[in-house]
């Protein structure tokens, strides 16, 4: 009863509007909670796009150079990060790495699982050429075989560098 009678001496006007201006602070609190949850959500894919990517390079550079000298896997790696950016290959590092025909050990039946040294230095090299710790040395190439075959798309190629058991083309 007390209640009522003071509802109905009150100023309603004060009361409507602390109402909307509590409802419009809940609104914004709820809208900002959205945004950072939905940030932080793409924020976590970012980064497990990042370690996919990563670990893709880093098994192309294992498989394909892991005997190789360390200039030879950074030019690898380095090869597979050009064509991710060439608008010829597809977008994504593990894209670039599994496609059809691209590197031979792709097409192998079953692999062992990389370890010991040689995975180690080989997720170095990658993460180095990955995140730019390492600078380019052969911008624009594109392709490469083992230096003991002659494959016939070479001819119409530019050799840009011999590296290892490698060699290099634009």
């Amino acid at each position: 009863m007390r209640l009522r009678a003071y509802w109905y001496r009150a100023d309603r006007e004060a009361w409507v509007f602390a109402a909307t201006l509590l409802l419009l602070v809940a609104l914004f609190a709820g809208a900002l909670k959205a945004v950072f949850a939905y940030q932080e959500e793409r924020r976590r894919r970012t980064l497990e796009a990042h370690r996919q990517n990563l670990a893709c390079l880093a098994r192309n550079v294992y498989f394909e150079a892991r005997g190789e000298p360390l200039a030879g896997q950074y030019a690898i790696a380095e090869v597979t990060l050009n064509r991710r950016a060439s608008p010829l290959f597809p977008p994504t590092v593990c894209a670039v790495v599994y496609q059809k025909s691209a590197f031979s050990w792709t097409d192998a039946a079953a692999l062992p699982e990389p370890g010991g040294e040689e995975w180690k230095r080989a997720w170095s090299v990658a993460e180095a050429v990955y995140y730019g710790r390492e600078a380019p040395r052969l911008r624009g190439a594109l392709f490469y075989h083992a230096s003991y075959i002659r494959p016939d798309w070479a001819r119409d190629k530019r050799p840009v560098a011999q590296i290892g058991r490698h060699v290099f083309y634009r």
